[in-house]
């Protein structure tokens, strides 16, 4: 049997710090804001009477308040049809704050061909808050497009890389949820043939993984 001695890029894509500062999911967001007093208008007061039908001027309740297991976001079968021999377990990367950002990466070489994905949240502090990141995550990774149907808001992008003559091909998936990101990365390369997969099968697959990862994330809340 002849061995394959895996390329620079596959050696650096098992440290999970590498993979994480390559994706971009840079943990960036600061502490959660300290929820902002209710307003008092002059003159007024309150009082344990207060009516209970006058508006509040408290800060809008979060709808999703820690960020949920991401090694149990994406269904087993859908893990051995993206990530072939893959422990389905999976590993979680440490967070320096685990109820709000947390990512499990998958990867696998089966025979000469190699498969990595990576399921990430971050929780944030309101809708806003997370809407900015979203849209600061997507204009670093242009050339993609809208997925509808996912979240409140959705984007995905796929690009190819190559080095010593090696093709790299990943799928990024960044969707919204009221104040939560998801972001997906699968990527996929062959060491036998030099090729990445098709462009359709990394986009699919991505989407795939978001779609259930996002389900999860409502259901956990729920």
């Amino acid at each position: 049997m002849r061995s394959l001695p895996l390329p620079l890029a596959l050696t650096a894509r098992l440290s999970p710090v590498v993979v994480l500062a390559a994706v971009g999911w840079a943990l960036s967001s600061g502490p959660l804001a300290a929820p902002q007093a209710a307003e008092h208008q002059p003159g007024e007061e309150k009082t344990e009477t207060q009516s209970a039908s006058a508006p509040s001027t408290s800060t809008a309740p979060k709808a999703y308040s820690a960020a949920p297991a991401p090694c149990e976001s994406v269904a087993e079968k859908t893990i051995e049809s993206l990530v072939p021999g893959a422990k389905k377990a999976g590993k979680e990367i440490p967070s320096t704050d685990s109820k709000l950002r947390r990512t499990c990466s998958w990867n696998a070489l089966k025979g000469y061909d190699y498969r990595w994905l990576d399921v990430s949240y971050e929780v944030m502090e309101s809708d806003e808050a997370a809407q900015r990141s979203y849209e600061a995550h997507t204009e670093k990774k242009s050339g993609g497009g809208a997925v509808p149907g996912l979240g409140d808001n959705a984007y995905s992008v796929v690009n190819l890389t190559t080095e010593d003559k090696q093709e790299t091909r990943e799928g990024v998936v960044i969707a919204r949820a009221s104040n939560a990101l998801v972001m997906i990365t699968y990527n996929g390369s062959d060491f036998e043939s030099k090729k990445a997969p098709a462009t359709d099968t990394i986009n699919k697959g991505a989407i795939k993984a978001a779609k259930e990862a996002v389900a999860a994330l409502e259901a956990d809340d729920g």
